[in-house]
Order: C-alpha cells, then sequence, then structure tokens
C-alpha cells in the first residue's frame, strides 16, 4: 500500500450579502487527529509524522487509495443543540474520504458551525480557537476538485462542501469545511457550484434550531455553537 499522504488548508470564509438579499448567499471557506510522539533527544524538532503533509498535489492520489481502503459511509455530528446523522455518498469519492479521513483524524472535534443563515444553511468545520488553526497547520493545505455532475441536488437536507473565494475561480473545495441546506423546497441556485457529497438522514430538527439562532451582521451566531465531535457510525 502507497505512503498515505497528510495535509491540511486554512479555511477562506465566504462575505455575506445584504440580509435583504440572503436567498443568494453562497457558502465559502476553507484528518485523523494529528498524531504527537514525544521526542526526547531534540524538545524543538517537529514531533515525529506518521504522514507527510498533504497538498494539492498529492490529495487526489492520496483519496484514491484511500477510497479503496476506507469505505465507511455513516458519520454522527454531536452537538450543544443534539445529533445529526449523515449518509455520505460513495459516488463523490475524493469527498466522502476526505470527510471520513478528518473524521477519524478528530479534526472536527471542538469546531463551529460559525455561519448560520435561517432556512438557507448552516456552514460549520471552523473556528476562532488557535487550535483550529494549527490542526490544520499539521496537516496540510490542499483543495479537491469540484464534482457537481452526479445528479445530485441541493435539496433540503444535503450536506456539500465550499469552495474558496480567493483566487479560485474553478471553485475548488475547502475540505475542512461543509455547510448543510435547511432551506424548504431545496437552494437549488447553488447546483453546479457545490459538490454535494451526502445528506442527513436523521436530525433535521437539530439543524432547523441551530439555523435559527440569533446572529451577528456577519451571520456569525451570537453564541459560539460547537461541533463536540464527529464519529463513524457505520
Amino acid at each position: 500500500m502507497r505512503a498515505v499522504l497528510f495535509f491540511c488548508f486554512f479555511a477562506f470564509f465566504l462575505n455575506c450579502e445584504d440580509k435583504q438579499t440572503k436567498k443568494k448567499n453562497t457558502p465559502k471557506t476553507e484528518v485523523e487527529k494529528p498524531i504527537k510522539k514525544t521526542v526526547e533527544k531534540d524538545t524543538n524538532q517537529e514531533p515525529e509524522r506518521e504522514f507527510p503533509k498533504l497538498n494539492s498535489r498529492s490529495a487526489m492520489e492520496f483519496f484514491l487509495e484511500y477510497d479503496k481502503h476506507h469505505k465507511e459511509n455513516k458519520v454522527r455530528l454531536t452537538t450543544g443543540f443534539g445529533e445529526i446523522d449523515i449518509l455520505l455518498y460513495n459516488e463523490t469519492k475524493f469527498h466522502r474520504s476526505n470527510f471520513i479521513w478528518l473524521t477519524k483524524q478528530g479534526y472536527f472535534n471542538d469546531t463551529q458551525f460559525y455561519r448560520v443563515i435561517d432556512n438557507f444553511m448552516i456552514q460549520g468545520g471552523n473556528s476562532d480557537d488557535v487550535k483550529t488553526a494549527r490542526k490544520r497547520g499539521y496537516i496540510g493545505k490542499y483543495l479537491l476538485p469540484p464534482d457537481t455532475k452526479r445528479g445530485f441536488k441541493h435539496d433540503r437536507g444535503v450536506i456539500s462542501m465550499p469552495s474558496s473565494d480567493i483566487r479560485n475561480p474553478h471553485k475548488l473545495a475547502s475540505p475542512y469545511e461543509f455547510f448543510i441546506v435547511c432551506q424548504k423546497g431545496g437552494a437549488h441556485f447553488l447546483d453546479g457550484d457545490y459538490t454535494i457529497f451526502g445528506h442527513v438522514t436523521r436530525g433535521m430538527n437539530v439543524v432547523d434550531k441551530i439555523a435559527a439562532v440569533e446572529t451577528d451582521d456577519g451571520d456569525w451566531p451570537a453564541q459560539n455553537i460547537y461541533i463536540k465531535k464527529v464519529e463513524i457510525i457505520d
């Protein structure tokens, strides 16, 4: 089996549009928990890594190989508002594998739903906590290519991967973040721009509760909404 490569990418946030045109807002952004081993001889030396950092050149090869050996496709998000169960699609294998890998790394634990818009979507996987930045710095910096021609639509309840909006005309996906559509009737104006890679099977009432919280002018919740943990359930 090839040596697996490890990588991380700093998230870019999508600036929200005017509240009067909220429907036109588009998601924006940016995988086993860093393994730290004690370094006895040189305390200034970086802890020994199981895998090197990933980057955009190595990511596709890494997840192509990862997909062959890791077929899990069901995850559970535990939040202060309750649990959200998600089925990940095998058709979007790079994005499914990425989410499973990040989950196994413990990356999502203690991140936040940092951008929420009622009757539109909730976006998570980021945080203003320095620990999240350190995780990404350790893992690496990479983007995933869009995979938008599988016939999936941005119906209510789907999970999709936002893209970096800076120097990214091809809307490459930011792998550390995701959003869940809660808009009644769906948010089909997003179709073709963002990769849908799963849907909620249980807990849409939790999604709606999160979407309804009070926010500031930047759609950041007035009180932090933590993703306590993400775990594989099957």
